[in-house]
């Protein structure tokens, strides 16, 4: 969330900045910053209130040492007057604290300078286009029919057992998945990421840290109990968490881990969602970083063009895309997409999404560090995916059709132990 100061401080800026995400915020910074300064009036009355309550108490102690306990009476009366003014004055402030909070929780990151203007995908920006895109015969089949003629995903079973979204894979087909998390997860260690396997279940305190609570409750899987848990919509919000309250020493700290992700993806329908296109439950390997601020835009680059090199071993055409405001998420600052081109379905499809959070997130998460002169500073968060398995593994079965099979890259064949599906 918005760091207060920051605000009050940068406030034109901020407005017009966040009129890029298509927010209009200014009514309601106004009211944040009204009720933050109704919020010190408070602390002040407060620890004015406080300071005569402990002069009383001393000179009540004194007054009765002296043997002159009816003045020291007198006084008691004074004190419980304030203690009363006191009590109220606090309620008056965790009341405050609680209205403050509720709308920073509805306003959304500020967008990096170098955000475009723009309402959808339409209007993102276009870095380059990196690989040739495959000429497919005339035959070609969407992923969905091959995975049903090589019977190595069984949307119908999963139907069955689960409902739509979650797709049984099979055989080849399993292996091949196992193969593309195992090469994803060696080659992010090779890349200096420390890999955990975290828990797939969180706690309320988590979604908040990374953003995805309370805005987004409604597109989380949640478990009752005792105390709410959510399935994580994705790595990010368990690796992120594990440096919620810490001072960081040292940077930059970087992690990587595969899990399952579980998304609701209310609304979802149509063409757009056939297959493996959008699913309730599939894959990831995630990158994490935690970044000293000086540093983060530089990592953030270095981020996109290291998950680019896995596409090119995988042979996969793809596309740097950069988030306009409107698509801009609501936590991110800066995003940019890699999409690979679905050469059976004519079409490209995101296949990572790679953020800076500057110190949104930090802010929630009170990750912390020292700078030179010993003061606590929010460190920046960056996370993105390399990779999401669902469409990577669309485009290796359609772009790699043949008419003898489906030719597996060859970066994966150690992993695979085969180089064909037929």
């Amino acid at each position: 969330m918005l760091y207060i100061p920051r605000v009050r401080k940068y406030k034109k800026e901020i407005i017009k900045l966040l009129k890029i995400k298509n927010f209009d915020a200014d009514l309601i910074i106004d009211e944040l910053l009204d009720k933050d300064d109704a919020r010190k009036k408070t602390q002040a009355d407060l620890d004015s209130f406080l300071s005569e309550s402990n002069k009383l108490s001393k000179d009540i102690g004194e007054l009765y040492r002296n043997g002159k306990s009816d003045e020291a009476e007198n006084l008691k009366l004074q004190s419980i007057s304030i203690k009363e003014k006191t009590k109220l004055l606090q309620e008056k402030y965790s009341t405050l604290e609680k209205e403050i909070n509720q709308i920073l929780f509805k306003i959304p990151n500020i967008p990096h300078t170098n955000v475009t203007e723009g309402s959808s995908d339409k209007d993102n920006r276009i870095i380059k286009e990196v690989g040739s895109i495959p000429k497919l015969d005339k035959n070609a089949k969407p992923h969905w029919e091959l995975a049903a003629d090589y019977d190595i995903i069984d949307f119908e079973l999963g139907n069955k057992i689960t409902g739509a979204g979650f797709p049984v894979y099979k055989g080849k087909g399993a292996k091949l998945q196992r193969a593309l998390i195992t090469y994803f997860l060696d080659r992010n260690i090779d890349a200096g990421y420390q890999e955990y396997l975290p828990p797939y279940l969180v706690n309320e305190e988590s979604g908040f840290g990374t953003g995805q609570l309370p805005k987004f409750e409604e597109d989380l899987y949640k478990v009752p109990s005792d105390n709410d848990l959510f399935l994580i919509p994705t790595a990010e919000v368990p690796l992120t968490n594990l440096f919620r309250n810490v001072i960081v020493k040292e940077f930059p700290i970087k992690c990587t881990a595969y899990t399952p992700c579980f998304r609701r993806e209310a609304g979802s329908y149509g063409k757009d969602v056939r297959g493996l296109n959008r699913l309730h439950q599939f894959d990831k390997v995630e990158i994490v970083q935690i970044q000293h601020p000086e540093e983060s835009y530089k990592a953030l680059e270095k981020m996109v063009e290291y998950v680019c090199t896995i596409l090119d071993e995988l042979g996969l055409p793809y596309r740097i895309v950069q988030l306009c405001g409107g698509d801009l998420s609501f936590t991110s600052a800066l995003t940019y997409d890699l999409e690979v081109y679905s050469a059976a379905q004519k079409k490209w499809l995101e296949v990572s999404s790679i953020s800076n959070f500057e110190d949104y997130q930090s802010n929630r998460l009170k990750l912390r560090y020292k700078d030179d002169e010993g003061k606590s500073r929010l460190c920046h968060t960056l996370n993105g995916s390399a990779l999401a398995l669902p469409r990577i593994l669309a485009s290796l079965l359609e772009n790699n059709q043949t008419s003898n099979g489906i030719i597996i890259p060859e970066v994966l064949h150690k992993y695979t132990d085969f180089d064909i599906i037929d």
